[in-house]
């Protein structure tokens, strides 16, 4: 079965094309540091980087470039109003998931959000193909069950990159598999499951051609990725809202600078 994740990986990479759409280019190649190589090489979140690799060549150069791009832009041509109602409706159907997510972290009022664009959207919206919550006010909040188990202390485990899925960590690998079993997506059958999984999929990466260049620019795409990942699942269990990590050695010299003035 198509995982959910197929979706949430890709938009790991666009969330954060998104937010670096107006940086500088990266500098050249022959600029980087043997220093920085080896924090690269040294990346404990990244233990079998090595295999990594390969299967991240093998989805960039080869899945992504010779099916699923083509597929995409075939899938750009469908009239908007058409494509915007079944991304809707497809998208509907992770609200009870995210309704039980958000009570197990007892954000009570988002699971409430949740089940009313659900009880909403599957009645007034026409089964989720009008998002009329949305335009009362009432905006999607995707929870994960990954980011249950993050709340309560799992930590990511190692980085995978799985090949044809993309990035993941074993935690919210474990936390896909369970989504999967909650109510309305365990009743629905393979196929129709496969076609929802599609329409999320290639919604996601059409958006995501619109920041395509930032990604082959970077210096390297692999590296760029996998932090985008992991800034993208640590902006998602903060809420949007994630701490500021300061630097004791800055902050040091910056303790240091104040008493000299």
């Amino acid at each position: 079965m198509l995982s959910k994740s197929w979706a949430a990986k890709l938009f790991s990479i666009f969330f954060v094309l998104s937010l670096t759409a107006c940086a500088s280019a990266p500098e050249p190649v022959e600029e980087q540091t043997s220093e920085e190589t080896e924090v690269h090489q040294g990346d404990e979140r990244d233990p079998f980087e090595s295999i990594n690799r390969t299967f991240w060549t093998f989805n960039y150069e080869y899945a992504d470039k010779y099916v699923l791009k083509p597929a995409a832009q075939a899938w750009s041509y469908i009239p908007s109003p058409v494509r915007t109602g079944l991304y809707n409706a497809a998208l509907n159907l992770n609200e009870p998931f995210s309704a039980v997510n958000n009570a197990l972290q007892l954000k009570f009022e988002r699971a409430g959000n949740n089940l009313i664009r659900f009880i909403v959207n599957s009645t007034m919206g026409v089964a989720g193909l009008m998002d009329v919550a949305g335009h009362a006010g009432l905006h999607r909040e995707e929870e994960e069950f990954g980011e249950v188990l993050a709340t309560y202390g799992v930590t990511d485990g190692p980085y995978l990159m799985l090949p044809g899925l993309g990035p993941t960590t074993l935690r919210d690998e474990a936390g896909d598999f369970v989504d999967k079993y909650y109510w309305p997506l365990a009743a629905i059958d393979f196929w129709p499951n496969v076609a929802r999984q599609m329409v999320i999929l290639l919604e996601v990466r059409t958006e995501l051609a619109q920041q395509e260049a930032i990604l082959e620019e970077s210096l390297d795409p692999y590296e760029f990725v996998k932090n985008a990942y992991f800034q993208r699942i640590e902006y998602r269990i903060y809420d949007g809202n994630p701490p500021v990590v300061i630097d004791e050695e800055e902050e040091g010299e910056l303790d240091d600078m104040l008493e000299d003035y």
